[in-house]
């Protein structure tokens, strides 16, 4: 069965790949301006704003981009204000959904979100009916490849107080707590250790196996979701046959 880890590393996949990069590189510098507006403008003494600024670079987000949306955010320059915001909800196969926004209106953001989700069998939850089952956790994907040394990975990542590494095909995966996310990059960094991403995401207690006939209704919503302007991060607790992930790689 392949669950949300897959699934995310597919659309992480997909988005460094994506030709629309007006709405990746659009969602990369809302992350980035609300990074510098709650933890300042110095990426070294701001992790999440690192992280952001990491990932748009990954996507190959130009530097001009970059530097705008950090003078945004810590005040140099004018612009747009976002808020941040956590929607939840439930989705076909009776799966709990949580929906990482950040917006400047949210009014309209609930709205349309509701709207996706009515019209491809989810509902909106009322706060706190589906955060309780999940936990705040960060996360390293680190991708395999020539010479990467798995046993250095796993020994260096335990070194430095990670909760679990998981082999995902391609990839290893190490979950740590939410505030150890930091220190196990920085150390996994200086092993020479280059991540493919890192961020704080948030890992279910529970998982829920999806029917294959539902499977692809599912899908089709989360990547509604996960394509919605507002939208930073879906968050899922599925699980689903390998097939029907396969049958939509392809």
């Amino acid at each position: 069965m392949a669950g949300h880890s897959k699934w995310a590393n597919r659309l992480h996949r997909k988005s460094r790949q994506d030709a629309k990069k007006g709405k990746v590189f659009g969602k990369l510098s809302r992350e980035i301006i609300v990074a510098a507006r709650l933890g300042g403008a110095d990426p070294a003494a701001n992790n999440r704003l690192r992280l952001a600024i990491q990932a748009a670079k990954a996507a190959r987000m130009p530097s001009d981009n970059i530097e705008r949306a950090i003078k945004r955010g810590s005040g140099e320059a004018d612009g747009e204000s976002y808020d941040e915001v956590v929607y939840e909800g439930f989705g076909p196969g009776n799966v709990y959904l949580m929906l990482g926004c950040l917006t400047d209106n949210r009014q309209r953001t609930v709205s349309e979100v509701r709207n996706i989700l009515d019209r491809h069998g989810g509902t909106l939850a009322d706060a706190g009916s589906v955060a309780y089952l999940f936990e705040r956790k960060g996360l390293v994907v680190v991708a395999k490849g020539d010479g990467m040394d798995s046993e250095q990975l796993f020994l260096e990542a335990a070194e430095a107080g990670a909760e679990d590494v998981r082999d995902e095909g391609d990839y290893f995966e190490i979950t740590t707590d939410a505030n150890d996310l930091a220190a196990v990059l920085e150390r996994l960094n200086a092993a020479g250790i280059t991540e493919e991403r890192a961020e704080l995401t948030y890992v279910p207690k529970v998982t829920q196996p999806v029917p294959d006939e539902q499977a692809r209704k599912l899908l089709n919503l989360l990547e509604l979701l996960d394509e919605h302007d507002d939208v930073q991060r879906v968050y899922s607790n599925f699980e689903v046959s390998d097939a029907v992930l396969a049958a939509l790689e392809n």
